[in-house]
């Protein structure tokens, strides 16, 4: 009878595709749409969930500020999971890991859908983020490792695309099930999605390693910053349960005040850790560096004028008495412009055009559009229309200032510049959700929703001054990074 060891040994021996599919010239293009399922079903769930927050406050008769807590339990988990995961991925097989992330996401989802509880459903949404950590970390070193050098660029771009259609068909597809049918279709959509997922990625992804066995890896120097993983989440999440216990989580103002207290000294213990730990989690190194320091900023601050909107325009609609569907279709108008400036809006500018230009012409476009949702009424065409033009300004801003601060971190750092950028990205998705349940809490939804979006204008502008500040070193040959190549035999 075989041993829980050589049971485990199995799971974790990576499958080659099968032979007539290995042996196809566009095998590589096979690959990539299995990762591109994974990049949608991710986009698609950080946007879908918002539409549900009415629905879950009448389902559970709570409050907004609880809630909130089925997307930051999701942002936390993932924050902190994105680089143990990516070791561990290293270690055992990234193909392993990744369909294992899609088995995770599928399970989880069904159970999310199915809570009688929104602990329940909170728990569930914070497995699934396990999952997702799963796919995230994961999904571009298997595009880079499964197509060749010469199709790099496209099928990077592909993924992209795929990203961009989950974000954009989020909303509507939220309002639609939740009018429709019920907000746990929301989550029970997610489980084909992923089995899909899990089965195209089991024949059509090419093993990690060409024996399907994880090879022998040499041990790194120094040791994982645990330490700092444990003191990031510690620091966010106290954080944020003090700013949702403000925002009317039933928690007594000493609390408020203790979270805030015990976030602001776990900061500054895990400042001190990076600065002492062998292989920091945030190296102080590359933060502290003027320019990679306010892209990083800049980052944060995109994908929380990206998200902010998304949770808060749901609200606002509803209390003007627009049905769940049409906030829906409206709230696309942001993502669905940002798909399309990522994609191919960078194409319509002059190509003369430098990323630092892009930038700052994207946050200015951004900062217009919320100021024009901030002073027009809460009607579906009139918050449409200038959300359209703040998501094709993020559209236009993010990947030039993603380009710009991967450009300006050394080779050698590019994997770790990576995971600061996944980082601070899901950091400000974090701050993008809270943030409006804290104005619509202190406020209402009309004033409260126009407060933060006024704000959102200044952080707007603020990021405009800011962007393409990020200079790029001069490099050599031997500094330029080299793209994972396929190895032969890799089935």
């Amino acid at each position: 009878m075989a041993t829980v060891r050589e049971l485990t040994g199995r799971l974790l021996v990576e499958r080659p595709r099968p032979r007539t599919i290995a042996a196809r010239p566009y095998a590589h293009w096979l690959a990539v749409g299995a990762v591109c399922l994974g990049a949608f079903l991710g986009q698609l769930t950080a946007s879908v969930t918002a539409l549900v927050f009415p629905a879950l406050e009448s389902a559970f008769d709570t409050g907004f500020a609880a809630v909130a807590w089925v997307s930051l339990a999701y942002l936390l988990v993932l924050v902190a999971l994105l680089a143990p995961v990516g070791r561990l991925s290293d270690l055992i097989g990234r193909k392993t890991v990744y369909l294992g992330g899609f088995a995770v996401f599928a399970l989880a989802s069904l159970g999310a859908g199915a809570a009688g509880s929104l602990g329940v459903l909170v728990a569930c949404r914070a497995v699934q983020a396990v999952g997702g950590a799963m796919m995230q970390a994961n999904s571009v070193a298997l595009v880079a490792r499964g197509v060749p050098e010469r199709a790099m660029r496209t099928a990077l771009g592909v993924q992209a695309a795929a990203q961009a259609l989950g974000l954009a068909l989020g909303p509507s597809l939220g309002g639609l099930l939740v009018q429709h049918a019920s907000w746990r279709w929301v989550f029970w959509v997610n489980v084909p999605i992923g089995l899909v997922g899990l089965v195209a990625g089991w024949f059509l992804l090419p093993r990690t390693h060409p024996d399907g066995c994880p090879p022998r890896l040499p041990r790194p120097e120094g040791k994982f910053d645990l330490a700092g993983l444990l003191l990031l989440a510690g620091a966010t999440t106290s954080a944020l349960l003090g700013l949702s216990a403000a925002s009317g989580l039933p928690l007594p103002g000493w609390a408020v005040a203790a979270l805030l207290l015990l976030a602001t000294v776990l900061a500054l213990a895990l400042t001190r850790q990076e600065r002492r730990a062998d292989r920091p989690l945030i190296p102080p190194g590359l933060v502290n560096t003027p320019g990679i320091r306010t892209g990083l900023l800049v980052a944060l601050v995109g994908y929380l004028l990206l998200f902010c909107p998304l949770v808060l325009g749901p609200v606002v609609l509803a209390g003007a008495g627009v049905p769940v569907a049409v906030a829906g279709l409206v709230i696309t108008a942001l993502p669905g412009a940002f798909a399309v400036a990522a994609t191919v809006g960078g194409a319509l500018l002059p190509a003369t055009w430098t990323d630092a230009a892009r930038c700052r012409l994207g946050a200015l476009l951004a900062a217009l559009g919320l100021a024009g949702a901030a002073v027009l009424p809460a009607a579906p065409v009139a918050t449409a229309v200038p959300l359209a033009v703040a998501g094709y300004g993020l559209g236009l801003l993010l990947p030039a200032n993603n380009a710009l601060v991967m450009r300006a971190i050394p080779a050698a750092s590019s994997a770790v510049g990576g995971g600061l950028v996944s980082m601070v990205r899901s950091l400000g998705t974090a701050l993008g959700t809270a943030l409006p349940v804290l104005g619509v809490h202190l406020a209402g939804p009309a004033t409260g929703g126009r407060a933060v979006l006024a704000l959102l204008v200044l952080v707007a502008v603020a990021a405009a001054l800011a962007a393409g500040r990020v200079r790029t070193p001069a490099r050599g040959p031997a500094d330029r990074p080299a793209l994972p190549r396929q190895s032969a035999g890799a089935g």
